[in-house]
């Protein structure tokens, strides 16, 4: 009987046993655009070398980066190299022991989200602002 009791119950504690927490969401968030930035860096590389490989290898890549399908993957790495950048910054802040109460850990969580949504369009304001100048 005994062993069936501990068969029922969870071995150690899981998501479905916690209720979803910003700072849990925070977490979750900065591990997979850390993730989500090793893929992005890989289509940094295959532009890199399409560029030195030559003009029609590049056209290849430059146009698959000016489809829809392209705007979109590389607005999403934006995304996640800014937010992944002030997680880090949140960390560095956290380590010097200070914004550590419940209070000022939620308003760097929403600073960090609000931020890097801004960052990110602003960035690509400015980048098709600067195209549309030349």
């Amino acid at each position: 009987m005994a062993n069936k009791l501990e068969a029922e119950r969870p071995l150690s504690p899981h998501l479905q046993i916690y209720r979803p927490m910003l700072t849990m969401m925070m977490s979750i968030a900065h591990r997979i655009t850390g993730a989500s930035l090793a893929a992005g860096f890989l289509l940094l590389t295959w532009w890199l070398v399409a560029i030195s490989i030559g003009p029609e290898a590049y056209e290849v890549v430059a146009g698959f980066f000016s489809s829809l399908l392209g705007r979109l993957l590389l607005f999403l790495f934006t995304w996640a190299l800014v937010h992944h950048m002030l997680g880090g910054i949140r960390h560095l802040i956290w380590d010097t022991g200070a914004a550590l109460d419940k209070t000022s850990i939620e308003v760097a969580a929403w600073l960090t989200i609000v931020s890097s949504i801004v960052l990110t369009v602003l960035i690509w304001v400015a980048g098709y602002a600067l195209q549309g100048a030349h």
